[in-house]
């Protein structure tokens, strides 16, 4: 008897998966009268808000197969056969959509949208026949990419969590040793007049992502839909393991700049803000000092780095902002209006499509001190 998992066990977010879809096969057309076969059902991915990855995962675990209705055959009293039953497969908001091969299919972004995964068959008609077709059948993957306002990004252990859940209703896992956070969890930040702002915190990178290692691209395509990205850096550094280095504030800035530079360099261009945690620890001003004077000449500290860390598109952060998030509420509560004020602004400047607006303002905090 094969060994079943307990659901306790079992992982309650998953963003990607594979589905076997097949099209309706198309009806047979009557040669004698000339009728025609009705067309195979089509397959069709469809937003809806209540659907979760997890609910494919579960429907093909019991057996269900995603097959769209045949199309009814011609027959003397009904020379035109009715088309087959299409079948629609609920997928939640912000999926991206390939073939087995790996080709794009298409995203899906707003609520209700419909994308067209499998056709069914041409009916059987003069031109083939009379013998209805088969409809298409391939293997695709739907990859989920959260929408949220904000994603958290820093190696494991920065502090993420910890800030999530002061910041915000979320309850994340926190430990204190790396990888606490193996799936993305999305708190909601409220405000006294009900203004909410989501914000994701996404799994530890670690050096390499970009390549697929660790968590690697799991973690990444989160950050591409989010309208804001908060680096989250430990002042007191950071080390993964033994077999790893020790990466000082400023070192771990510049490798996770790299790994974003090198899954999508496009990331770089998101507003940004820098936020430095733990300042409650031991000798934390003197390292956010050395931190600040690090910063201000970030493109020559760069080049200290050997060429594969070394990124050659630079954050620009528009904030750095210190932050104890286990006690000072201050402290959370200004980081709380600064994210409020940030993202009101650039949400006016991109919905009125004003992009030299948004780069003159963005331009012009880089003008002012940022610290």
């Amino acid at each position: 008897m094969p060994y079943k998992i307990r659901n306790y066990l079992r992982p309650q977010v998953i963003d990607s998966i594979k589905v076997y879809l097949k099209g309706g096969s198309g009806g047979n057309g009557l040669p004698k009268y000339g009728g025609i076969g009705g067309k195979g059902g089509n397959i069709y991915a469809v937003v809806n808000e209540e659907a979760t990855l997890m609910d494919i995962k579960d429907s093909i675990e019991r057996g269900e197969q995603y097959k769209a209705g045949p199309g009814e055959n011609s027959n003397k009293n009904k020379l035109m056969g009715k088309q087959g039953e299409s079948l629609l497969i609920n997928v939640p908001n912000g999926v991206s959509i390939f073939t087995g091969a790996g080709v794009k299919l298409g995203e899906l972004v707003k609520k209700d949208s419909k994308l067209i995964l499998a056709e069914g068959g041409t009916g059987g008609c003069s031109s083939n026949q009379f013998l209805g077709q088969k409809g298409q059948e391939q293997m695709i993957r739907i990859d989920l990419k959260l929408i949220s306002d904000i994603g958290l990004v820093g190696f494991p252990n920065a502090g993420k969590s910890t800030l999530l859940r002061a910041i915000s209703r979320a309850k994340p896992r926190i430990a204190a040793y790396p990888f606490t956070t193996v799936k993305p969890t999305i708190g909601i930040i409220e405000y006294d007049d009900r203004r909410q702002i989501s914000m994701a915190d996404l799994p530890g990178l670690i050096e390499g992502a970009h390549l697929n290692i660790g968590l690697g691209h799991t973690f990444l395509r989160h950050v591409e839909r989010t309208k804001l990205i908060l680096v989250v850096v430990d002042v007191n550094g950071f080390q993964l393991s033994h077999r790893y280095p020790y990466r000082t504030p400023a070192d771990t800035v510049i490798l996770l700049n790299k790994e974003l530079e090198m899954y999508n360099d496009s990331l770089l261009n998101k507003p940004c803000i820098l936020l430095v945690s733990k300042m409650d620890s031991p000798g934390a001003e003197q390292k956010f000092n050395d931190l600040k004077d690090q910063l201000q000449r970030l493109h020559d500290f760069a080049l200290n780095f050997p060429e594969d860390h070394r990124p050659t598109k630079l954050f620009r952060f528009d904030q750095v902002i210190p932050i104890a998030a286990k006690y000072e509420r201050k402290s959370v509560q200004y980081l709380r209006e600064r994210l409020r004020t940030y993202l009101d602004i650039y949400d006016d400047m991109v919905r009125n499509e004003n992009e030299r607006q948004l780069a003159a303002f963005r331009n012009d905090l880089q003008m002012q001190n940022v610290f």
